[in-house]
């Protein structure tokens, strides 16, 4: 029996325990009987005899968990084999870092969606779950369901990555997009992309480039290039006009936020993108070239965020962990 606690219990912990519920009986097929054993939050949690949706319901209702035991004492006291971290992304870490380096010390797998403690501690986590006989899952941290860490670790693990150029971040990719099409400003467009949810209120994080930068992070780490968040040459989108794709377009370009790594680089930026190329994708769409020594190119691409998109990424983690053990 896996016994799974689950930390941090937002969209993404609640999208990750509805697919727990929904994909029940495939999921056991293939890894074995399951049980979640507690939930924690901030500020509640519950543990002990709960469903899962008896735990989503309290949480949707009363905003809270059953329970005031902190996630803390969770992390370090119930008895379980696998933690699932998906706290809010702090570029220092955060309470992430802390609940990843606590499972890892018990010796517990854990499977993450934050971005944060890997672009705090890529290196001294992974030592960490060596040291432990655990293992860490982080596919969720980059790309959302397209696959962009397991192509690196398993289907190119005997390549010579040259470099990684892609599309991380899928509001910048909209708003660059539409503004591509409409020949609206930036601002126009920023607007509409809050108000149909894709923007956040306070956007700085996705159009300054962050978001992109600590994904690029945790790739070039994955493909043995060491890097900290300092190390990334980061310019946002704010500054480009309609001017700028006018130009760009007569000359048979557009213009994307491209994340790049290699052993010479480590940089996002606005760049100009031929039109026919694949990383000229539109939408809230994310994508990745991979450059190898032996297997030439390859593109991957699909949706960088959403609770499902981003569960599905994390339910690949627990089957790799244990399917066939």
């Amino acid at each position: 029996m896996i016994r799974i606690a689950i930390v941090g219990f937002g969209t993404v912990g609640q999208g990750f325990a509805e697919l727990l519920m929904k994909k029940r009986n495939v999921i056991e097929k293939c890894i074995g009987e399951y049980r979640v054993v507690a939930i924690a939050d901030s500020k509640s949690s519950i543990s002990g005899n709960f469903s899962i949706e008896e735990a989503i319901r309290m949480k949707r209702q009363n905003g809270r968990l059953r329970d005031d035991t902190g996630p803390e004492e969770i992390v370090s006291e119930t008895e379980y084999n696998l933690l699932v971290e998906t706290t809010h992304t702090k570029l220092d870490g955060g309470d992430g870092l802390r609940y990843i380096k606590a499972a890892l010390h018990r010796g517990c797998d854990v499977i993450t969606s934050n971005k944060g403690p890997l672009v705090a501690d890529f290196e001294g986590l992974m030592r960490l779950a060596r040291r432990n006989g655990a293992r860490l899952m982080y596919e969720a941290t980059v790309g959302g369901a397209m696959p962009v860490i397991k192509m690196v670790r398993k289907y190119l693990a005997f390549c010579d990555i040259v470099s990684v150029k892609g599309i991380l971040n899928g509001t910048c990719n909209y708003i660059l997009s539409r503004m591509e099409e409409e020949g609206l400003s930036y601002e126009q467009i920023l607007t509409e992309a809050q108000e149909l949810g894709i923007a956040e209120a306070d956007p700085s994080f996705d159009v300054e480039g962050v978001d992109a930068a600590a994904k690029l992070v945790i790739i070039a780490n994955t493909i043995g290039v060491r890097a900290k968040f300092e190390d990334v040459e980061r310019v946002g989108i704010d500054k480009i006009t309609p001017e700028a794709f006018k130009v760009a377009r007569e000359q048979g370009y557009t213009i994307r936020l491209i994340a790049e790594v290699s052993k010479k680089e480590l940089r996002v930026s606005p760049r100009l993108v031929p039109v026919s190329h694949p990383l000229a994708i539109k939408g809230t769409m994310n994508a990745a070239m991979f450059k190898t020594d032996t297997a030439g190119n390859i593109f991957l691409a699909g949706r960088g965020a959403g609770k499902e998109e981003t569960a599905s990424a994390m339910l690949s983690d627990l089957y790799e962990l244990y399917a066939g053990n």
